[in-house]
């Protein structure tokens, strides 16, 4: 079950962001290969978020999933989400950093 939970300084007040939940969820979950039934996006804006010591438009995303990640997904996912941020959002893909967590990696590298 993956979930993306995304951060911006962008004003999202409105703003339609039906789109970006349907783009999002879409690319999860092909990319991760599970059902979108099954994934959750979260959306945060008007964060106090400053990159590269400014306060232009900006985005830290967090993808959390059980099992589906290994590089190759993990690079589509960084560049499909900043696609998708950067076309409904007007996020440059340089200004959005991803973090990518598979909670099954844990658990078979712990020792307990």
């Amino acid at each position: 079950m993956p979930c993306l939970d995304i951060s911006t300084n962008v004003n999202l007040d409105g703003v339609d962001v039906d789109s970006f939940f349907k783009e999002a969820t879409t690319a999860v979950a092909n990319i991760i290969g599970k059902p979108e039934k099954y994934v959750m996006i979260v959306l945060k804006g008007s964060a106090n978020i400053h990159f590269g010591g400014n306060k232009e438009a900006a985005a830290f995303a967090e993808v959390v999933s059980m099992g589906g990640i290994n590089s190759e997904v993990k690079k589509q996912l960084i560049s499909s989400i900043g696609s998708i941020m950067e076309a409904n959002f007007s996020i440059p893909r340089t200004r959005f950093f991803l973090k990518v967590f598979d909670t099954t990696l844990a658990k078979k590298l712990s020792k307990i």
